[in-house]
């Protein structure tokens, strides 16, 4: 097990979703996602939720969630604050939001 590992982990749904900004609306994008962390956080189901953006690429923000199951990812994506968030960064965004559920290889 990772040292930072949640023991209930293998049992939850572990999510990352890329958010690409277009040049020059990072910002834009950025503070829509900021203000969507707190709530989501406050989701029941929502076991961690980090925002991140990438070292490599300042245009890309990378979401690494936990999940306690697909059913309230599912949730989440219905929410007020997400529709609100994308509504926000719609335009300024390069290419559509990419949600990546993880599944474990190997042992």
């Amino acid at each position: 097990m990772w040292p930072h590992e949640n023991p209930e982990s293998s049992m939850s749904l572990q999510v990352v979703a890329l958010i690409t900004a277009k040049p020059g609306s990072e910002e834009v994008v950025g503070q829509a996602l900021q203000e969507l962390v707190t709530a989501t956080r406050g989701e029941e189901g929502c076991l961690s939720y980090e925002l991140n953006r990438s070292g490599a690429d300042g245009t890309v923000f990378v979401t690494v969630e936990q999940w306690r199951d697909q059913a309230d990812l599912d949730a989440h994506m219905q929410t007020p604050h997400v529709a609100q968030a994308l509504a926000v960064a719609g335009e300024h965004l390069a290419a559509p939001l990419a949600v990546h559920p993880l599944v474990p290889v190997g042992g």
